[in-house]
Parts: structure tokens; sequence; C-alpha cells
């Protein structure tokens, strides 16, 4: 499997909704690493899995729809969790690649990955296929 990753950023603002979150029940920010990684069984014909500059555009402009935002003020996105705020990104990505975004290389892409870094120390992903 050949595997493409680029990397950017977010900053947010949100609470968590249950007693399980303690003190993130509260409003508070985050800034979150966020990696997006594309793979593909094989390359293209000019020997890639996905255009890089292209990959890095959706990723930058999937994530200009949540930076510096208060995501608790959209209550269709629930509970703004690492993993689901991790599922959200992935699967406007897939959108963006079904939509053809990406170039043809991507219509190849066998699944896509986003990490999304709480800290040094903690991170959630969600995988889906395409």
């Amino acid at each position: 499997m050949f595997r493409v990753n680029v990397r950017d950023h977010v900053m947010i603002a949100h609470s968590l909704q249950g007693e399980v979150f303690g003190p993130a029940q509260r409003l508070h920010g985050a800034t979150y690493v966020v990696d997006a990684t594309f793979a593909g069984e094989r390359l293209d014909t000019d020997g890639i899995v996905v255009d890089i500059g292209r990959a890095s555009e959706e990723v930058r402009s999937v994530l200009a729809d949540l930076n510096y935002r208060n995501l608790d003020d959209d209550p269709g996105l629930g509970n703004t969790t690492t993993e689901a705020l991790a599922q959200l990104v992935a699967d406007r990505l897939a959108d963006r690649v079904h939509a053809g975004a990406l170039g043809e290389a991507a219509r190849d892409l066998a699944t896509i990955t986003v990490t999304l870094h709480e800290s040094h120390v903690a991170w959630a992903s969600y995988e889906r296929a395409l």
C-alpha cells in the first residue's frame, strides 16, 4: 500500500457533553495538528498515489471551515470529540475525492486516515474506505 501524508493545523473552541469529560465540559480551545494520509494500492501513470499539492490544498480548505470557530455554535456537529472531528474531516475529504477535487490519481485511493494530534502525547484517528 502506498501512502501520502500531508499536515496542517486547526484552532477551534468547543465544549464536550457528558460527565466523562470532566472539566472539558466547559468551553475551551484546542489546536490540533492534523495529518491526512491518502493510501492506494497502486501508483498512477505519473508515479503518484495522489498529488501532494492538491491534497494539501483540500486539507487546508476543509480545515478552514472549522478554523477559529466555536464548534458549539453548530448543533449539527454533535459532540465534537477528537475522534468525531477526525471522522468529520475524513468524510469531507472523501467527498472532495469523489467530486474530483484531488485529480484523477485520487480516484483509485483505497483509504483516507485523518489523525488529530491534541498534543505530543495524545491523538485520535479515523480511517475510512473510499
